[in-house]
């Protein structure tokens, strides 16, 4: 591993578990399953009570000024309670494309609202091709953004939108306020993501970057929230891996304990493989932030957090049998949660694109 906790950032992985575990309900979050355009105000109360929205933005912005360690460290957290907000990572990834663009008048107006969470950021990468210059279905000019972002997350609750665009031929990243934009909202599995097709329709924006510069502002905004994705995804695959652990223990077929069998226990061994995998992999990339290879770290962490939680989230159901699968139960959240990450900041082929182009010099 490329590092070691120190006792400051122990400490936030503690508080924050402890906090969640005591906050978040199972049976609201099930609720909000089946409500579109709602998410856990507790969640996100006690996540702007405990400085969260504030982590990773600097100082003179109203933040605290750490770094990927630590916000990951809390996605570890909100990931194992399958938290009912998108916004730490998507408003994470504004403030990151804002710091990255170097305008300093939006700088100055978002950043200490995103800190203190007033504001809610989001970011429409929707082509999923930022790595790759894309061709936008969005266009910028004259001040104005005009066209569509489909299923973008957190959209129904965000104030703006970094959006990936087309200006002048060029790629692009503008800011937009989301106040005159449409909103549709998007009902599917997983709705405490506040999914939402946006339109633009002469929308008033502003230029963050264009050209190369938006492409590798870009590039750098996703490996970010990759990271932190990944550590939300780790976080949800150990307590799957644990939950498992527990029952796998404690119920009895035919006379023992179905921890005995192999068909059991092998599987929740290689859960535990994938798990350490993913975890560490997480560690590096958080670590390499700002270094030359942190896009193929953050690759890396990217693609195997997607699988342990994919992993875990299927064999922990298996491994519980018939009650796995009810609703009271509640791993479907798991389960559904796997398959929302898994795809909102570009599936696996995306990754593995990119991450063959970092190995290689081109994608495959």
């Amino acid at each position: 591993m490329s590092i070691l906790y120190d006792e400051g950032q122990q400490a936030i992985a503690t508080e924050s578990r402890r906090v969640l575990d005591a906050r978040v309900s199972k049976d609201r979050l099930l609720k909000l399953l089946e409500q579109v355009g709602e998410h856990d105000q507790p969640f996100w109360d006690t996540a702007v009570e405990q400085g969260w929205t504030a982590l990773a933005i600097p100082e003179e912005h109203g933040g605290l000024g750490l770094g990927l360690i630590e916000l990951g460290l809390v996605a570890v957290a909100t990931g194992a309670a399958t938290a009912g907000a998108p916004f730490l990572s998507f408003s994470y990834g504004a403030a990151q494309a804002l710091l990255g663009s170097g305008h300093a008048d939006l700088a100055a107006t978002w950043l200490p609202k995103l800190a203190s969470g007033e504001a809610i950021g989001t970011v429409a990468f929707a082509e999923g091709s930022a790595a790759l210059p894309p061709r936008p279905a969005t266009t910028y000019a004259g001040g104005k953004l005009s066209g569509t972002k489909p299923a973008v997350v957190g959209a129904l609750k965000a104030d703006f939108a970094v959006v990936w665009a087309s200006h002048e031929g060029r790629p692009a990243l503008v800011l937009a306020d989301l106040a005159s934009a449409a909103r549709t909202p998007v009902s599917g599995f997983d709705n405490s993501r506040l999914y939402a097709d946006l339109a633009f329709d002469g929308t008033p924006a502003t230029l963050l970057a264009d050209g190369d510069a938006a492409v590798a502002l870009a590039r750098d905004v996703l490996g970010r929230m990759a990271v932190v994705t990944a550590h939300e995804q780790v976080g949800g695959a150990d307590a799957l891996l644990h939950i498992a652990r527990d029952y796998a223990v404690t119920r009895r077929a035919f006379g023992q304990l179905i921890g005995a069998f192999q068909s059991i226990k092998h599987r929740i061994a290689e859960m535990y493989g994938v798990v350490e995998i993913a975890r560490a992999n997480c560690i590096h990339a958080a670590s390499r932030e700002g270094q030359a290879d942190f896009l193929l770290a953050a690759a890396d962490a990217r693609i195997s957090a997607t699988e342990a939680y994919d992993t875990a989230s299927r064999d922990c159901v298996q491994i519980h049998g018939g009650i796995g699968v009810t609703w009271e139960q509640g791993l479907h959240l798991h389960m559904r949660r796997a398959r929302s990450l898994a795809i909102e900041l570009g599936n696996l082929y995306f990754w593995e694109d990119l991450l063959v182009e970092q190995l290689t010099g081109e994608a495959a």
